[in-house]
């Protein structure tokens, strides 16, 4: 239930409601639910995976094809997720400094990954019609800053 309400509040963002609500999510569920989006953005290459006839995996088990997906592709995909959001939550927080809010680290990365989710749905279905590089998740730095400068702004400025 949890995850199905921050999917909801995560549509809804740069909202000033939303951006609460999700603010009170522990960073265990924050995590998980990047998982699970992952997974789901994974799912087209997946399906492709499985059923191609050609290459190195053409002759291989479906268990060892479900393996190798992973390894080579999931777990690269979510290292280069954490760490681009990580780097996006760091630039909020040089945003926040500039701005004059009081935000921590942890706010700002929580915020970037929930405002990561409609870039991630939209790669999703177009990847399902048209298959899609991987690299076409980059798209996802500009669009995630641009509403993290809204959410931070609507965080009050700090008392000097």
């Amino acid at each position: 239930m949890i995850f199905w309400q921050a999917f909801i509040h995560s549509l809804k963002l740069p909202k000033k409601h939303s951006v609460f609500q999700l603010n009170r999510v522990g960073m265990d569920i924050v995590v998980f639910y990047l998982f699970i989006l992952i997974g789901i953005v994974s799912l087209p290459t997946l399906i492709e995976f499985l059923f191609d006839n050609n290459g190195l995996t053409a002759h291989m088990n479906i268990v060892f094809k479900l393996i190798y997906f992973f390894i080579f592709s999931y777990l690269p995909l979510t290292i280069i997720v954490f760490l681009l959001l990580s780097l996006i939550a760091y630039i909020g927080l040089g945003m926040t400094r500039f701005l004059k809010r009081k935000l921590h680290y942890s706010i700002l990365w929580k915020m970037s990954a929930f405002i990561s989710t409609i870039p991630f749905l939209l790669y999703t279905f177009i990847s399902l019609f048209h298959p899609l590089d991987d690299r076409w998740l980059f798209i996802l730095i500009p669009y995630t800053l641009f509403f993290l400068v809204k959410i931070i702004t609507i965080y009050p400025k700090r008392a000097t």
